[in-house]
């Protein structure tokens, strides 16, 4: 009986990891849904990889979890950094989230 051959799973990069985020968020941001899907499908990874990668990063950025972000970001102030990038990106959704509102309170009007 032959002895079976020790394989290692592939190892991806900040860059591959963050290319399939932003993959998946791109799509489903176009299509509502099935990001994950056409992800498995064009890189051939995992939906439970890819699944993971998007939930840690909540689809922003790829990193190794809180501690890779903080030491890559420089600490504490790096930490701030992403909250005021963060915070900027919430007000323009909120500002987005407004209008679309008033448009539709206008519409509803018409009726």
């Amino acid at each position: 009986m032959a002895a079976k051959k020790a394989t290692k799973g592939k190892r991806y990069t900040v860059e591959e990891k963050q290319s399939v985020v932003d993959f998946v968020n791109s799509y489903n941001e176009a299509n509502g849904r099935g990001g994950l899907t056409a992800a498995v499908k064009k890189f051939g990874t995992s939906a439970l990889t890819i699944s993971a990668w998007v939930k840690r990063t909540g689809g922003a950025s790829v990193g190794n979890g809180r501690k890779a972000a903080k030491s890559a970001a420089g600490g504490r102030s790096g930490v701030l950094a992403e909250l005021s990038k963060l915070d900027g990106v919430i007000a323009a959704k909120r500002k987005e989230l407004d209008a679309l509102e008033a448009r539709f309170q206008k519409l509803k009007a018409s009726l």
